[in-house]
């Protein structure tokens, strides 16, 4: 998952800032996501892991919706994109059916919240990890097909 992530931010990185942030974003989440696969039986400072990451998938997953999402659909239709129109009507409810998922376990587990049942909590973390490797293929997907499709007309603005 983190080198999917690692080869997003070669390809894309620098069309915009805020795609850059974006992924920087993706990247330290994946990387509390390891941190918390990993982890031995709960302690304090592995709680505070589990805070920080439904407080970063929280900030990945609404940033997906309320500004990237929003900008790439955007440009799609300021340049009469309609394959990348297309695509995004056609990606953006699974994108939304795995926020909803991403936001159920910040839900259970986010705000200070313990893992009273580490079993559970780790199979359910590890099934959003499947869900968010597959949104992060969706994410790809719309990027590269908006940004090669205006990728030549950006820089001639």
């Amino acid at each position: 998952m983190l080198d999917s992530c690692t080869n997003s931010q070669e390809r894309w990185g620098g069309v915009h800032q805020l795609i850059d942030r974006w992924l920087a974003e993706r990247q330290q989440l994946i990387l509390n996501y390891r941190q918390l696969r990993e982890r031995t039986p709960p302690t304090e400072q592995t709680d505070n892991d589990l805070t920080a990451f439904c407080d970063i998938l929280v900030d990945y997953v609404s940033a997906g919706h309320f500004e990237i999402y929003e900008q790439l659909l955007r440009e799609a239709q300021d340049f009469d994109d309609q394959r990348g129109i297309e695509l995004a009507h056609r990606v953006y409810p699974r994108i939304e059916t795995i926020t909803l998922q991403a936001v159920a376990f910040n839900d259970q587990y986010g705000q200070g919240a313990r893992a009273d049942d580490e079993t559970s909590m780790q199979t359910q973390l590890q099934q959003l990890g499947a869900l968010l490797h597959e949104r992060f293929e969706l994410e790809d997907c719309l990027i590269e097909v908006l940004h090669t499709a205006h990728k030549d007309l950006l820089s001639a603005v």
